[in-house]
């Protein structure tokens, strides 16, 4: 029950103890103990959360230890080589290595969409891609019919946060695997103290549809 439960707050976050007991089908007082267990831990912890009208509905969230109970691969090792490279061979072999691992990552994820057409498969493809490789990666069509791709963790933060080479190199690949036709833009960013980073893919429109402005060529508006 520790594990889903902590799980269940790392992908949808903050959530009441009715909502999490509907969600993982046990009675809210069983929820209460097992929080105040994980609190007492230092991996949850309690917030306020405004509502219409009424008092405020308490509702709980993962504290930095909880996110940490996830696994960011060898972050100190990643952080410590980042910072070796950078000191003595330069900012330009760091930049050469994130050029290479973005090959390396456009290759693989481009062999595994070869026969995959269509945006919102290949969207769905590339989620399951990230999932496997532990970002916890979902995607949906939302009502406007934009598509939403989301990883609710992100098991290369430590390293992504000493070098914004990766989160660039990300964005890139997800753009070119994904097709030219379906501009892909961050809109939430864990680096950005968000909870997740989240992609949304703009489809082009049918033929015969007209695009709507501002749409042709739109990227992430901070470059991240």
């Amino acid at each position: 029950m520790t594990d889903k439960l902590l799980a269940f707050l790392k992908t949808h976050g903050p959530q009441t103890t009715a909502e999490l007991g509907q969600a993982l089908g046990t009675t809210a007082e069983n929820i209460r103990q097992q929080l105040s267990r994980l609190g007492a831990e230092g991996l949850v912890e309690a917030r306020s959360r405004p509502r219409g009208v009424g008092r405020p509905a308490q509702v709980w969230q993962l504290t930095a230890a909880g996110h940490a109970r996830f696994p960011d691969a060898h972050a100190d090792l990643a952080v410590q080589l980042i910072r070796s490279i950078g000191e003595n061979l330069g900012p330009g072999a760091f930049d050469t290595l994130i050029a290479a691992r973005r090959a390396d990552t456009e290759a693989n994820y481009m062999a595994e969409l070869r026969d995959v057409v269509g945006v919102k498969d290949r969207v769905a493809r590339v989620a399951a891609i990230r999932n496997r490789e532990g970002y916890m990666a979902d995607w949906w069509e939302e009502a406007d019919g934009s598509l939403l791709l989301v990883e609710n963790h992100c098991p290369i933060c430590a390293a992504a946060a000493a070098h914004d080479g990766f989160c660039r190199a990300e964005l890139a690949v997800f753009q070119q695997v994904i097709g030219p036709d379906a501009p892909v833009r961050r809109v939430e960013h864990i680096l950005a103290d968000a909870r997740r980073c989240a992609y949304r893919i703009e489809p082009a429109p049918a033929q015969g549809d007209a695009m709507p402005s501002g749409l042709h060529g739109r990227g992430d508006e901070d470059g991240r």
